[in-house]
């Protein structure tokens, strides 16, 4: 009989900066707001967030496992961290993940991962945080996967992992350059940054820290999304990088059931967002049980 493995994921608030986070170099001294989807059968992934007017706002990825797709969805919370609302705020034909969203150019940008599509498509908040249209100007050479975007020294540089081929989803990492947000965008090398299930693929906002850029990546060599390793270069050696590895952060015990993978630490102002994960094993007419069981026990 086929066992599967059913992932299940959930989102956490650090009420600590990345910096502070990344120099402690684990997560179990930090207290966690975790927030959980709302229905049976899905899970919540990749946080990215904003603050604005005094609320934090959460972008992350809804995942439905009866339609197999991720909508982006957003929660609104107030200065204490209580959500006060919700909403699925971009759904396309096909999967959508990892929102990055970010301020530049005074306007409010989504960059979320859809290589499903073909492509990879910027989005501009027309009316933050509930609607965004696709920006037709961007272009780039591929349907990047966990695109990571950092402006530095007057330019806009591309951390990403390529679709192609199937083992580079979780084991690459390339970068490229622009001199403006929409393009044209160029690898700064042929040749991948890093290639290793280890830590290559990104797993978050890039910060800097003492003058040194940090990647988070995520370390995919026993199971996707299995934990995190930081990878860190020279803020000056972008056009020619020299990565050496940082730390190493696993789900804290803390998150007890769901301490199985953690694969995002971004950055939000003077918070930090992570996701851990759950892993159900079991056969085939298991599953939908399993998963019942695991969201009536999330729940309470």
């Amino acid at each position: 009989m086929d066992m599967l493995l059913t992932d299940l994921w959930r989102i956490g608030i650090i009420q600590a900066p990345i910096q502070q986070v990344a120099s402690a170099g684990k997560l179990d001294a930090f207290a966690i707001k975790w927030i959980e989807a709302d229905r049976s059968l899905c899970f919540l992934a990749d946080p990215f967030g904003l603050w604005r007017n005094g609320y934090l706002y959460i972008f992350a990825e809804f995942y439905d496992y009866r339609t197999r797709r991720g909508d982006i969805a957003v929660f609104v919370l107030d200065a204490n961290l209580k959500v006060i609302e919700q909403r699925t705020v971009l759904s396309e034909q096909w999967h959508l993940s990892y929102p990055v969203v970010f301020e530049a150019d005074g306007e409010t940008w989504m960059l979320p991962e859809a290589y499903k599509s073909g492509q990879l498509s910027l989005y501009r908040a027309i009316d933050f945080p509930w609607q965004w249209e696709k920006v037709p100007e961007f272009s780039f050479p591929c349907a990047a996967i966990d695109a990571s975007p950092f402006f530095a020294e007057g330019s806009w540089w591309m951390f990403y992992t390529p679709p192609s081929p199937k083992e580079a989803r979780t084991r690459t990492l390339m970068l490229a350059r622009a001199n403006h947000l929409f393009g044209p965008w160029e690898n700064v090398t042929e040749q991948p940054l890093r290639q290793d299930k280890s830590g290559a693929r990104m797993g978050g906002t890039p910060f800097v820290q003492d003058g040194t850029l940090v990647l988070p990546t995520q370390d995919c060599s026993h199971t996707y999304g299995g934990a995190l390793r930081l990878l860190e270069m020279p803020l000056a050696s972008l056009q020619a990088p020299e990565l050496s590895l940082g730390a190493f952060l696993q789900a804290p015990a803390s998150a007890a059931p769901f301490t199985d993978g953690l694969h995002t630490l971004s950055c939000a102002g003077n918070v930090t967002l992570i996701d851990s994960k759950r892993t159900l094993r079991g056969s085939a007419h298991r599953v939908g049980v399993d998963l019942q069981r695991a969201y009536r026990q999330w729940r309470g």
